[in-house]
């Protein structure tokens, strides 16, 4: 079955059985799965869709049986799926583990592997958790934002990347924080499209005032606006932007912005709501199966 494209979001009309990998991971996962998968059957029957579900390893589960936090098997199993289910990975049992093998690089493997580099975190408040929040509900009742992350790029990818020996005894580290017009263009391009369906707004996230990859970012950015004079596009550095969320959250539609700002933002943005156990991810690739979260934490 060919993938969905990227811009249809919701399950279409199948008569196949649609193929399902589930990754149940760490802790709470299994927890989470089993509702999840509950929750699908019921909408199954509802909607006339079926589902076949294969179950595989990732993250401290997937260490503890094969000493891989993602084994070439589960990639394998994903890559030939309609969509990948994920529930939770990593645990104090496993940080004290070399980097590369902790569950956390494990998750960076999937997406890498499936090419997911468009990541849609939305931060919806439910009337029931208004009281949760720990800001004032006139602050935050009625906050709708969507974050669109890039997430295959930037400094959790880009390299020279280590800890290295250096004069005098000394350990240096380096971290490098790197885009390609490409890059930005292609997740540009689903945020616009994102803005477009819902308030029309969208707002660049950078540090284009200090990092030279940032003033690249807001550069094919505002390039990219004169495809989509529909659409309201503004730009904030990523401390403003943290500012902001905090201080006037209702301003914001549509944020788009790289991968680390990106991590940051959308944790804050759904603490606004509350609780950022009760907020959906979604993470797509311009093919292929997307990686779907039923909660996030």
């Amino acid at each position: 079955m060919a993938p969905v494209p990227i811009e249809l979001l919701p399950f279409l009309p199948m008569t196949a059985p649609i193929r399902i990998t589930l990754l149940p991971g760490d802790g709470i996962g299994p927890e989470i799965m089993s509702v999840a998968v509950a929750v699908l059957k019921q909408v199954g029957e509802q909607q006339n869709l079926t589902f076949e579900f294969t179950e595989a390893l990732i993250g401290g589960a997937a260490i503890d049986v094969t000493g891989s936090p993602l084994p070439e098997e589960t990639l394998t199993t994903c890559r030939q799926s309609d969509a990948v289910l994920l529930a939770s990975i990593g645990g104090y049992k496993w940080d004290a583990l070399p980097r590369a093998q902790r569950p956390e690089t494990g998750l960076l493997g999937l997406r890498a592997g499936l090419g997911l580099f468009a990541n849609l975190r939305p931060a919806t408040i439910l009337p029931q958790l208004l009281s949760a929040s720990s800001l004032k509900p006139e602050v935050v009742e009625g906050v709708d934002i969507m974050v669109v992350r890039e997430l295959t790029g930037g400094i959790y990818f880009g390299e020279p990347k280590g800890i290295f020996e250096a004069a005098g005894g000394k350990k240096r580290s380096v971290s490098t924080m790197v885009y390609n017009s490409d890059e930005i263009d292609r997740i540009g391009r689903v945020a616009f499209e994102t803005a477009k369906k819902r308030q029309g707004r969208l707002c660049s996230v950078d540090k284009a005032n200090v990092l030279e990859v940032s003033q690249l970012w807001r550069d094919r950015i505002s390039a990219l606006s004169a495809d989509y004079t529909d659409v309201d596009l503004s730009h904030l550095y990523v401390d403003n932007a943290a500012m902001q969320l905090v201080r006037a959250p209702k301003q914001f539609d549509t944020i788009v912005t790289g991968n680390l700002f990106g991590d940051i933002l959308s944790d804050a943005a759904a603490m606004l709501t509350g609780s950022i156990g009760m907020l959906p991810s979604a993470s797509l690739g311009e093919s292929g199966p997307g990686v779907f979260e039923p909660v996030h934490g």
